[in-house]
Formats: C-alpha cells, sequence, structure tokens
C-alpha cells in the first residue's frame, strides 16, 4: 500500500491499493475512491470488541475496504482542521492514542480499548480517560487537532500537559491524573483541576487545538435558548 498526504490545516490521506489489500475506518472517513473498492460493515472481532471501541468515541462497527480485479485507490478525510499522522506499526511497537483519533489503517492493525491505571482519578480527570490503543503490523493514520509538538522521554522523566492536549504516545510510557496544586489555583487559575502526567521511556505526540477547548470557546458566542 503507497499513500499521499495532502492538504494543510485540512488534511486527507489517499491510499493506493494492490489487488486484495484492505483497509479498515471506523467513523465514516471515506471521502472518494475508485469504483473497485468493495466496502463490507463488520463487527471485526465480535460483541466485546465492538463495545470496546464504543468506550473509546468509536463506532461500534467497522468499515473495510478491498480492492478488487485490480489496484484501488480510497480516500480519507480529516473532521476537523488539524493533522494527519503515519504510524508504521509492528509487534511490541504499540501505539496509544486520544479516544476519536483513528482515522484508518491496514487491516493487520487491530484497535483496543486502554484505560488509565488509576480508574479513580480518570473519572474526575476528564477527556483521556479512556484512549485507543493499536497494535498488530501495519500503517495507520491518526488524526490529531492542529499542529502536533513531539518530545521524546527518557526514562523516568516526565511532562505534564493540560487536559486534552495529549494526542497519542509510545505503549512504553505510563500517565496518571495529578490534581493542580492549590485550591485558589484550581478555582480561580482557569487551567482546570487535573493535568495529565506522562512518564516515559518512549514518545509523547501533543496537539495545540483540541476539539473540546474549541468547543468551549464557541460556547460563549452561542445563543441561549
Amino acid at each position: 500500500m503507497q499513500y499521499e498526504l495532502q492538504g494543510d490545516s485540512l488534511p486527507v490521506v489517499i491510499c493506493h491499493l494492490d489487488p486484495g489489500e484492505r483497509m479498515i475506518t471506523e467513523r465514516g472517513s471515506m471521502a472518494w475512491m475508485s469504483p473497485n473498492m468493495k466496502m463490507e460493515t463488520t463487527s471485526n472481532g465480535g460483541v466485546g470488541k465492538a463495545l470496546g471501541r464504543m468506550f473509546t468515541g468509536e463506532a461500534l462497527f467497522q468499515n473495510i475496504y478491498t480492492a478488487q480485479g485490480g489496484s484501488g485507490m480510497i480516500a480519507f478525510a480529516s473532521s476537523f482542521p488539524g493533522s494527519i499522522r503515519v504510524f508504521d506499526l509492528e509487534p511490541g511497537r504499540d501505539i496509544i492514542v486520544q479516544k476519536s483519533a483513528f482515522l484508518a489503517s491496514e487491516a493487520s492493525v487491530e484497535l483496543s480499548v486502554h484505560f488509565r491505571k488509576k480508574l479513580g482519578a480518570g473519572f474526575f480527570g476528564g477527556e483521556g480517560f479512556i484512549m485507543q490503543r493499536l497494535s498488530g503490523r501495519g500503517k495507520a493514520f491518526i488524526e490529531m487537532d492542529g499542529h502536533m509538538v513531539e518530545y521524546n522521554l527518557g526514562a523516568g522523566q516526565s511532562i505534564v500537559i493540560d487536559t486534552g492536549y495529549l494526542a497519542a504516545m509510545d505503549a512504553t510510557c505510563s500517565m496518571d491524573i495529578q490534581t493542580v496544586p492549590g485550591v485558589k489555583n484550581m478555582l480561580f487559575g482557569g487551567e482546570g483541576i487535573f493535568n495529565t502526567v506522562v512518564t516515559g521511556p518512549g514518545r509523547v505526540i501533543l496537539q495545540t487545538m483540541p476539539i473540546s477547548n474549541v468547543a468551549t470557546s464557541l460556547r460563549g458566542f452561542m445563543p441561549s435558548s
């Protein structure tokens, strides 16, 4: 499978498939395709995996596209201004991504639910409590909100992230929730009550414009009912 990324703030990935090659998407993000691409909707792993995907913000079912009778072409467009990042997965190199970030992948990539280690803190930590784990072998396309900034953390090295800005990280990293110190800071600081702490080793990819922050900013301009 070959691919090309086009577009700036509203990108699209155009994939060129050999005969018989398959791709998966969960969000109806197919933008255009050649006539020989066959679509099949499936739970892809049974009820258990389908429900797990639902908890991460994805749909219960996946769409599998197969190039039939020759080479095929299919394009997947982002749903929000931002970036599309390509990950080359292989066994032992899983990645964790924000819920609803998955755009498409080769059929050999597997999606599963990923919980924070401390469930109690996660319930109050807001966005990011439930994330997605991508494993297997193949290319996966992830959409992120805004521009991407990447850090490589050493063993034991940490970074504190405002909730919602964590887009992806290597599965070798660990993460936890911590409260903002000081009651006055929590109530009047305007930065929320919780932060995410990611500890290495591994890559951490941050996004500069979380869609949740955009929604909060726009809410003040919406007419009240």
